[in-house]
């Protein structure tokens, strides 16, 4: 199984900006450089943005171009899950495009404990990656 390790304080920003708005799925981008992590929250403009997320293309370019702009690369795609587990739904794997990030699945679904998973693309599905926080 592939594992991925992230810093603490990364999932610290991620379960911050999860926890900003507890009603609506919170999304955004995760890029990466040699000089590590960047966080770039992206608002969430789906019609039921409780239960689906869709991102701001125009907040959505702009990360892409400040990734850029810093020397990184786009590393993952993020999303909460305010009443439901860590797993994706049926839309969420339709909506899995990028073939070579990561997909991070944040659950407020949980009281005093993170449940954060990871997925990576592999053949025709997505994997589940073990997550490790340093």
């Amino acid at each position: 199984m592939k594992s991925l390790q992230l810093p603490r304080t990364l999932v610290n920003q991620l379960l911050t900006q999860a926890q900003k708005n507890t009603e609506i799925e919170a999304c955004g981008l995760i890029g990466h450089s040699d000089q590590g992590f960047s966080l770039y929250p992206v608002d969430n403009i789906a019609r039921q943005s409780e239960q689906l997320f869709e991102m701001d293309p125009q907040q959505q370019i702009a990360a892409m171009k400040a990734m850029r702009e810093k020397g990184e690369q786009l590393f993952a795609i993020y999303h909460s899950h305010p009443n439901a587990p860590a797993s994706p739904s049926a839309t969420d794997w339709e909506q899995m495009s990028y073939k070579d990030v990561y997909y991070l699945i944040i659950s407020l679904n949980t009281v005093g404990v993170l449940e954060m998973t990871a997925y990576w693309p592999a053949k025709n599905n997505f994997a589940k990656v073990a997550l490790e926080i340093s």
